[in-house]
């Protein structure tokens, strides 16, 4: 049966991830994120920023590879797990895990790579606010990832949710297009298995930008 109850949508962002990853000893399937392993395999490592990072499993794909990357997330549980994989698979030195909440902090620097996958939240998260400081990390030359959810499976709380378009996620950045080409801009069906191994099938929002130039510093100060 679908859980029609929700969170408090103003409830605490450290609190209400810190429970979600403690009900579990694993949440994630240890898996990167599909769209990511398609954008980030075609391109020469650099530093990458990791927005949401949960138990890393993209921070630590992208570190194999030869990134050096930030992984940012609010739950310290979540950063802990990450954090132990990373010394297990000797990653350590080429993963900065920093907890922050991103509602309230940003990372500080610039980024070959900053992705953004499925950066959701049942309570408060400042979305807009956040995706805009993501765009404003991206170096001269550098890729945005944005993944969204598009649409939530039938067994999900969230199923009658309406989650943004592309374009509508677009249009919340604020970007001047003349420093930004687009190279993908796309709602991709997958297959969802929930409960019961039902399935189901989803769309996800997939946004990917290159910063082709333009001031850093006055497009901060817009943000």
């Amino acid at each position: 049966m679908p859980d029609d109850t929700g969170p408090d949508p103003s409830g605490d962002a450290q609190e209400f991830w810190e429970q979600h990853y403690g009900s579990r000893v694993r949440v994630w399937s240890g898996r990167p994120n599909a769209r990511l392993v398609e954008v980030a395999s075609e391109l020469t490592p650099g530093r990458a920023l990791d927005l949401g990072c949960g138990e890393g499993a993209d921070a630590l794909w992208l570190a194999v590879r030869g990134w050096q990357v930030v992984a940012v997330d609010v739950s310290a549980t979540a950063l802990q797990r990450a954090a132990a994989d990373a010394r297990e698979r000797d990653l350590s030195a080429c993963i900065d895990f920093q907890r922050h909440d991103l509602s309230d902090s940003f990372p500080s620097g610039t980024f070959d790579l900053v992705s953004v996958q499925f950066l959701h939240s049942p309570v408060r998260l400042e979305r807009d606010r956040v995706l805009r400081s993501a765009a404003n990390a991206v170096a001269l030359g550098g890729r945005l990832l944005i993944v969204d959810h598009g649409s939530m499976p039938p067994w999900s709380w969230r199923r009658d949710h309406a989650f943004p378009s592309v374009e509508e996620i677009l249009d919340s950045l604020h970007l001047d297009e003349s420093r930004w080409r687009r190279v993908r801009i796309a709602s991709v069906e997958r297959e969802a298995v929930g409960p019961d191994n039902a399935v189901a099938t989803v769309a996800d929002n997939v946004i990917v930008l290159r910063r082709e130039g333009g001031n850093a510093a006055h497009e901060a100060a817009v943000l």
